[in-house]
C-alpha cells in the first residue's frame, strides 16, 4: 500500500471513531434529559363515589333487611306547661300592705298553709261596724222588752210596739250582715285584730309570685299576689307544621319523651289543635294532656311521637350494619364482581335484638354488608 493510502485510512478512521462518540454523547444527553424519575401508576376513579371495589370480598358477611311493620311516625318537640284549668290564683280579700310573706316561688305547698299576712284599714272598718251594729240590736233589742211590757199594761198603742219591733229587726239584719263581712275577710268576730292571714286554696306548686315583703296589695284586683299551680297533671305543647297535621287527631295518644329522663315513656292524649296557623314558621299548637309522675317542670323540652291510623312496611337490619359518616346514616350492599354500593338510608327507631329500622333507603331482602365500619376501613385504606 503507497504511503498516501495509509495516511488516508488511519484519518478515515479517527473521524469514524469521533463521530460515533459524539452520537452516543448525544443520545445519553437526551436520553438524560427525558428521564424524568420513576414511572407513576395512574387512578381511574369510579363515576360514581359511593361505589367501590374491594379484594377478598368473600371476607365481608352479608346479611338480609327483614320485614318490619309498624305505624308511620312523627316526632315533634314541645315544651311542659301548667294544666290552666288547675292553676289557682291567691288573691287578697283586703287592701293594705303585706306584713309577712311564709312561702317564695318554687315552693310546694298544702291546702289551708299560711301564704302571707296583710295589715288593712278595711280589716279595722270591718270590726268597727260590727261592734257598732251589735251595739246598736243590744239597744233596740232592750226598747223592744220595755215596748211590750207597756203594751201589756196598755200603756202604749200597738203601733209602737210594732216600731219597736221593726227597729229590733233592722239591726239584728245590720249585725248579720257585719259579721259576714268579717268573715269574707276571713277573720273570727270573737277575735279583732288588724291583719288578715292569706291561706293556700289548693295543694301545689308556686309558679308565679307578684309581691315582697312591705308591697301594697289591692283588694280582688290584678296582679295576684302568688299562683299555685296543681302540677299532678300537665300540658304539652306541641309545634306541628302543617304538611304533618293530617298524622295529629284529637283523643288519639301520643308518646313522650323528656330530655331529662330519655329512658322514660309517658303517654299524653291530644286534647286540643290549634286552629290558627303561625304565619312565619307554618306551626299549628297541639296540646297533650298527661299524669305528671313527679319528672316533669314547667319549661322543660320534650319529644312527642304521634302514629299514624294504618300500619307501614319497613326494612330492619342489624344495627353495626348502618354507617353514620357526614352527618348521614349508610349501609354497603353487594354490587357484584368484588364491587360494593354505599346506600344512604333514613333510620328509625332501635328495636328489639339490636336491630335497627330502616325509615327509607333499602326494602326488605335487600341484601347488606353485616359490619359496615370494617368495610368502611377497608375502603378508607
Amino acid at each position: 500500500m503507497s504511503r498516501s493510502l495509509l495516511v488516508f485510512a488511519c484519518v478515515y478512521g479517527a473521524a469514524s471513531m469521533l463521530l460515533a462518540g459524539c452520537g452516543r454523547t448525544v443520545k445519553a444527553q437526551q436520553d438524560k434529559a427525558q428521564d424524568t424519575g420513576p414511572t407513576q401508576s395512574t387512578v381511574v376513579p369510579d363515576v360514581n363515589p359511593n361505589h367501590f371495589k374491594v379484594e377478598h370480598p368473600e371476607q365481608f358477611r352479608l346479611v338480609t333487611a327483614k320485614e318490619y311493620v309498624a305505624p308511620p311516625e312523627l316526632n315533634v318537640t314541645g315544651v311542659v306547661n301548667p294544666d290552666v284549668s288547675r292553676q289557682v290564683p291567691v288573691i287578697s280579700l283586703a287592701s293594705g300592705r303585706i306584713v309577712k310573706i311564709y312561702t317564695q316561688l318554687g315552693d310546694t305547698v298544702k291546702k289551708g298553709q299560711l301564704l302571707f299576712q296583710v295589715r288593712s284599714t278595711d280589716v279595722a272598718t270591718a270590726f268597727s261596724n260590727y261592734r257598732q251594729a251589735v251595739k246598736n240590736e243590744e239597744l233596740t233589742k232592750l226598747q223592744l222588752d220595755r215596748a211590750k211590757v207597756l203594751y201589756e199594761d196598755g200603756a202604749i198603742p200597738k203601733s209602737a210596739l210594732e216600731i219597736a219591733q221593726n227597729a229590733e229587726d233592722d239591726n239584728a239584719v245590720l249585725v248579720e250582715t257585719a259579721r259576714e263581712q268579717l268573715g269574707l275577710l276571713g277573720l273570727d268576730s270573737n277575735h279583732p285584730t288588724g291583719t288578715v292571714d292569706v291561706y293556700s286554696p289548693i295543694d301545689g306548686v308556686i309558679t308565679d309570685q307578684q309581691v315582697t315583703n312591705a308591697a301594697g296589695v289591692q283588694a280582688l284586683s290584678a296582679p295576684n299576689p302568688f299562683t299555685i299551680s296543681d302540677m299532678s297533671h300537665v300540658w304539652v305543647v306541641c309545634d306541628v307544621y302543617e304538611n304533618d297535621l293530617a298524622q295529629v287527631r284529637l283523643g288519639d295518644f301520643a308518646d313522650i319523651r323528656l330530655a331529662a329522663y330519655p329512658s322514660k315513656v309517658l303517654k299524653g292524649r291530644i286534647s286540643n289543635i290549634g286552629p290558627i296557623l303561625d304565619p312565619n314558621i307554618r306551626t299549628a299548637k297541639v296540646r297533650l294532656e298527661l299524669y305528671n309522675p313527679g319528672l316533669m317542670r314547667l319549661g322543660m323540652f320534650v319529644t312527642a311521637t304521634f302514629y299514624g291510623p294504618q300500619k307501614e312496611t319497613y326494612a330492619s337490619v342489624p344495627a353495626a350494619a348502618v354507617l353514620h359518616l357526614q352527618d348521614r346514616d349508610w349501609v354497603y350492599s353487594p354490587a357484584g364482581s368484588g364491587f360494593f354500593r354505599r346506600l344512604e338510608v333514613t333510620t328509625g327507631n332501635m328495636l328489639p335484638g339490636n336491630m335497627q329500622e330502616i325509615v327509607s333507603g333499602i326494602q326488605p331482602g335487600a341484601q347488606v354488608v353485616s359490619d359496615a365500619l370494617n368495610l368502611q376501613h377497608t375502603v378508607s385504606e
